[in-house]
């Protein structure tokens, strides 16, 4: 196993548990993807590098503490990502849909009466063949990526 050593800061593990964040919050805006990267740098938004080494397998979820220090929590949050929202107008055809998403070995995500899945070209024309209504947006998205094949 590799050690890492002579790092300015030691490296952040995230704190599980019941405890809420102390002191102020600094939102980390993380994608589907970047909350699966477990060991890397990263800039929260007020200029403080932070640094992970997290157990291979990590998801982080949104609202996990990722640092603690000098009075101020870093708080993972979902970033906005290019997804298709997607509006099945029938019961039918929202089964429909979701069969041909899981098909492709992607996550379709309920968010307030509507689907979203990560959009690609692909997808996209995979909904326009099943006729059902979508649309192109930015919008958090708390699903997997979609070469995840892990529950």
């Amino acid at each position: 196993m590799t050690k890492l050593t002579n790092l300015r800061r030691p490296l952040s593990a995230v704190q599980r548990g019941a405890e809420a964040p102390r002191g102020p919050l600094v939102e980390v805006p993380m994608t589907a993807v970047d909350r699966r990267r477990v060991r890397r740098r990263l800039i929260a938004p007020d200029g403080v590098e932070l640094r992970l080494a997290l157990p291979t397998g990590t998801v982080l979820m949104p609202g996990h503490v990722l640092h603690e220090g000098d009075g101020v929590s870093y708080v993972v949050t979902a970033a906005p990502e290019d997804v298709a929202v997607i509006e099945p107008r029938t019961l039918a055809e929202a089964a429909s849909v979701a069969h041909a998403i899981g098909n492709l070995h992607r996550d379709l995500v309920e968010d307030a009466g509507v689907f979203l899945a990560l959009w690609d070209a692909p997808l996209e024309l995979l909904l326009t063949r099943l006729g059902v209504r979508f649309r192109r947006e930015l919008r958090p998205f708390h699903g997997r990526p979609g070469w995840e094949h892990e529950p």
